[in-house]
């Protein structure tokens, strides 16, 4: 064999074993989907309405290259819908399938494509019901990956680099978007169509990824994931929780309908720091005497909902839900009548989660 044979054999093996090596050396991403405006097309590049969940994992996957310079990628279709027909069926199936995949070595963390619409619910259930410190990462998009400057393909970069980030471990569920990266006990949606629509108004960022560099801010102050005692292990139906909004001179009829049609649990969206009109009270604390748990959430943006401030919720037998929001307080009560129906438990519950 002449010497350039034999050089150029040399040349091929060092580059076959560093290719390797850098495979190796790569974290293990898994990317869920389950559809949303980030897997939606429209017939035109500049038209506002479009079809949510039409575009697959491998599409979206091949829409990135980049990514599988940051990570070994793989991916799964949990499910396709726009995120506003999320349901507990689909949070129950993503629930089980993330544990179980965060509990192979092999997978180092996951990503999960989303709709903007129920994102924050989302994020918020697996939040507390993950059982893993690694990485779950959701992300999202505003726009279509069919229109003019679709914001979908930088949010999956930056979602796919946070969760291949070490400094991401042990921070709770996240969500990334727009270079943000939220906490998913925090994140709100704002507004209906900026694509600046994520804000956390109370605690503010974890950090910001720009184009894969990420700076971090903090960590979450109460439980989840890892730290968390909820499970859905065995559950196949989550109880019926239902959100009512408060109005000016809102009718009883709504709470009396709740109850009647089997919701274990009302979560009522009130005006200021969670008040009603007494008319509503009345029809509340009969509600509660029937065994229905009820928190009082507020439908103001921002502001902790108090305790026995101006509703006397120790003799009424009401739950506070802090700063939580009406959504989030159904996630979190829903959660809780797996475990009791006891208000003052569920208050405790509340209060750590």
């Amino acid at each position: 064999m002449n010497p350039s044979t034999i050089l150029r054999r040399f040349i091929f093996s060092m580059i076959f074993v560093a290719g390797a090596a850098t495979a190796a050396d790569k974290p293990n991403i898994l990317i869920l989907a389950t559809g949303g405006t980030i897997a939606g097309s429209a017939d035109s590049q500049t038209q506002a309405g479009y079809t949510s969940g039409q575009v697959g994992v491998d599409i979206l996957i091949n829409a990135v290259p980049q990514i599988k310079e940051i990570a070994n990628i793989s991916g799964e279709q949990v499910a396709n819908v726009g995120s506003q027909d999320m349901s507990d069926a689909i949070w129950l199936e993503l629930a089980e399938r993330v544990n179980t995949l965060l509990g192979q070595s092999k997978v180092d963390g996951i990503v999960i494509t989303h709709g903007t619409d129920t994102i924050e619910e989302t994020g918020y259930f697996l939040n507390l019901v993950v059982n893993s410190g690694k990485p779950v990462v959701l992300t999202a998009a505003m726009r279509p990956s069919t229109a003019l400057s679709a914001d979908g393909p930088l949010n999956i970069y930056n979602a796919v680099a946070v969760a291949a980030d070490k400094n991401a471990a042990n921070r709770g569920v996240l969500v990334v978007v727009n270079d943000d990266i939220h906490g998913a006990r925090s994140i709100v949606k704002t507004n209906a169509t900026d694509v600046q629509t994520f804000k956390s108004p109370e605690y503010g960022l974890m950090g910001v990824s720009l184009y894969g560099q990420h700076r971090w801010f903090r960590t979450p102050f109460r439980l989840n994931t890892k730290s968390s005692a909820f499970s859905v292990k065995g559950v196949d139906k989550l109880p019926r929780v239902d959100v009512l909004y408060v109005t000016a001179d809102m009718s009883t009829d709504l709470i009396d309908a709740a109850v009647a049609n089997g919701a274990k649990g009302i979560v009522t969206a009130g005006v200021g720091n969670g008040n009603m009109t007494g008319a509503a009270l009345k029809a509340v604390a009969a509600a509660v005497k029937k065994g229905v748990v009820v928190v009082r959430a507020t439908r103001v943006p921002s502001g902790s909902v108090g305790r026995n401030v101006e509703v006397n919720d120790d003799e009424i037998g009401t739950v506070v839900a802090g700063e939580l929001s009406p959504a989030k307080a159904r996630v979190l009560l829903k959660l809780a009548l797996l475990k009791t129906s006891d208000a003052a438990k569920i208050q405790r519950l509340f209060d750590t989660y």
